[in-house]
């Protein structure tokens, strides 16, 4: 059964109240920093003012403090602060230490579960709001369309969350085109940058290696997937990682998804 597995980085291009501004860029869709990670920052302490007492609320928390745990067990670099929800009788200085450890986590630049989950549900409550609003790039649609009269099946592997994933696709700018796409991973089934990701989602999909096509604008993913035995295309954007000439000569590169010509039947 062949398959296609595009790949979507974790930022995106988004618009903010209809300003849609310049920004990074990844496969599927773009990125704006100066939009989605500085609105959880802005509103991270009144969210969690907001739902501290709410189960969904507490499971963040407790994700979180499970991440501190391991990161000491591991001996890794963490945020100084312990998490813990219920030991403390003042409830603004325990909401404050959750904040310092996103914070921490994202300037950190780390792309834990817990993290992605919390963001995920608050970017839900933004996208529901109509506040943000995801945009594709123009020739992504098409051409997954296209691929999927070809009979391929298509696949998100992103290190943002399946929600969120799901919240970009289901509120973009060309509505909700979650039909598109036959399922979604991310962290839960592994790294993008460990090979053993790969060989996970190619037997959770029912597929040979061999049988997938990677799409990525980040050269160790490409590796990773590569080691796996998947085929890969790194997809070049305005914006994105200069890759080095060894880079250039080893990939097959393609700036736009209608450049890739994919066939196969279900």
């Amino acid at each position: 059964m062949p398959c296609s597995l595009p790949a979507m980085c974790d930022a995106q291009r988004l618009s903010w109240s209809g300003d849609t501004r310049p920004a990074m860029k990844s496969p599927l869709a773009g990125t704006n920093k100066d939009i989605l990670f500085p609105y959880i920052k802005d509103h991270l302490e009144e969210h969690l003012s907001a739902h501290w007492e709410e189960d969904e609320c507490k499971q963040d928390v407790h994700l979180l403090k499970k991440q501190v745990e391991e990161d000491l067990r591991l001996n890794r670099a963490c945020a100084q602060h312990a998490l813990d929800q219920s030991g403390h009788t003042d409830e603004e200085k325990a909401i404050r230490e959750v904040v310092d450890n996103v914070l921490w986590q994202m300037a950190s630049d780390r792309k834990t579960t817990a993290l992605k989950q919390l963001q995920g549900h608050m970017w839900r409550a933004a996208y529901a709001a109509g506040r943000i609003k995801g945009e594709v790039y123009q020739d992504v649609v098409p051409s997954i369309r296209r691929w999927r009269r070809q009979g391929l099946k298509v696949y998100i592997y992103s290190s943002g969350s399946v929600e969120a994933q799901k919240l970009l696709f289901g509120y973009s700018v060309e509505g909700d085109v979650l039909d598109l796409f036959d399922g979604h991973f991310d962290t839960n089934i592994g790294a993008k940058v460990e090979s053993k990701s790969y060989e996970r989602i190619a037997e959770r999909i029912g597929c040979l290696s061999e049988e997938i096509m990677f799409l990525t604008d980040i050269t160790r993913e490409a590796k990773a997937a590569e080691d796996a035995g998947v085929s890969v295309a790194v997809v070049v954007r305005p914006g994105n990682m200069e890759l080095t000439e060894e880079e250039r000569s080893h990939y097959n590169l393609i700036t736009t998804f209608s450049q890739l010509e994919v066939t196969g039947s279900v």
